[in-house]
């Protein structure tokens, strides 16, 4: 674990800040050092404005994506370094270790790269935060529209793990209730390299759709080995359900084109997007962030302000603080907390444009649709989360 010390004026307060990432594996082109980069670029942000007076330090670790090593490193940074926030912890699995560690020990986790929505359900907690998106956000988009387009039988392709499990369960639920079938499914593990035996399970069974429930290096390799085999051609349509702009631009639009996918940033949507692309662009070596790096600068700003207003390092007042402020940056739209801690917010329906299409480098998005923050995500649950009034 390197740390980078943030600037920040004299002060006789300071925060210390954990991004918990997947440095170097499948999911470190969503996350990775581009999270480190818009965590930095949130402190800078906030010590220039609503944080003048505080100090911030920033520190970071590879959580290898299992549960086990984040947890660890978690509950390091917890005990020994008096860590305040953690925030990425892109893998769901990780995440749902982090989660159940913070309810013992306190402080704050934000969580803007993992999708299983068991963290605002049966595993939420008050100072646990779902920032950016997660599996019924990714599912509801592109299964409500193909299903009312008349594509009822689906097939998946789903990553063995509590991510893709979510995924799939969520997307199978919209499915139904839009009059489809899922006809059959497959799992295969994280970072699989060769994946033709399961492709040739999709291709062959005859379903309208086949749905790639996975995500990051994954998704990109069923993606690419999908078209070598011919899968998701002809009558038969191909949909990678978590896909991000740093899994198209490594895809190649030749390869991309046509594919639909939900997303909660887009570094094109507008002048504020736009701006804040720019900025990190210059920091991340030309890369344009995705909308799990808009995410962890989102809850990064967030939080800091949280804790300038509350003027306390005790996590249960910072994390009634966050829900009661607004959510006001330039990467999120609509954005409010809901009592699960589930941040629901404008998402949107885009498509993968042709080579045609596009005008330049990172040019690969076109937008379908906007789906309201109400409609994006799954209504909260008494039931299931104790925080949630019935």
């Amino acid at each position: 674990m390197l740390g980078l010390a943030a600037h920040a004026q004299t002060a006789s307060d300071t925060v210390k800040i954990g991004v918990l990432t997947d440095m170097s594996g499948p999911y470190s082109g969503m996350g990775g050092p581009g999270s480190l980069v818009a965590a930095k670029m949130a402190i800078d942000d906030c010590l220039k404005a609503e944080c003048k007076g505080l100090k911030v330090d920033i520190v970071y670790a590879d959580h290898q994506n299992k549960a086990d090593i984040g947890s660890s490193k978690a509950r390091e940074w917890i005990d020994r370094d008096k860590v305040e926030a953690i925030v990425d912890l892109t893998n769901s699995s990780v995440a749902l270790a982090v989660q159940k560690l913070i309810k013992e020990k306190g402080a704050i986790a934000m969580y803007s790269g993992p999708a299983t929505t068991l963290l605002t359900n049966a595993d939420c907690t008050e100072n646990g935060f779902h920032w950016m998106f997660d599996t019924y956000s990714q599912s509801v988009g592109p299964a409500a529209a193909l299903t009312s387009q008349g594509l009822k039988s689906w097939y998946f392709l789903t990553v063995d793990y509590a991510f893709g499990h979510s995924l799939e369960r969520d997307a199978s639920a919209v499915i139904k209730n839009g009059g489809g079938s899922v006809v059959g499914a497959v799992r295969f593990p994280l970072n699989s390299a060769d994946l033709s035996s399961f492709l040739i399970q999709a291709g062959t069974s005859k379903s309208q759709v086949v749905a790639v429930a996975a995500s990051g290096q994954d998704a990109v390799t069923a993606v690419k080995q999908a078209r070598d085999f011919g899968v998701g051609t002809g009558a038969q349509r191909l949909v990678a359900l978590n896909l991000f702009l740093t899994d198209v631009h490594a895809l190649g639009l030749p390869v991309a084109q046509g594919l639909t996918f939900t997303d909660g940033y887009y570094w094109d949507f507008d002048n504020d997007t736009r701006a804040f692309a720019t900025r990190f662009e210059a920091l991340h070596k030309g890369n344009k962030p995705t909308m799990v790096q808009a995410g962890v600068y989102s809850s990064t700003y967030h939080f800091l302000k949280a804790r300038a207003a509350a003027k306390t390092s005790d996590w249960k007042t910072v994390a009634k603080t966050m829900r009661e402020i607004p959510i006001k940056d330039p990467v999120m739209k609509n954005a409010s907390i809901r009592a699960d801690g589930r941040v629901i917010h404008d998402m949107f329906l885009y498509q993968v444009k042709t080579p045609a299409e596009s005008k330049g480098a990172w040019d690969y998005l076109k937008l379908i649709t906007t789906i309201p923050a109400q409609q994006a995500f799954k209504p909260a649950d008494p039931a299931a989360c104790p925080l949630v009034k019935g």
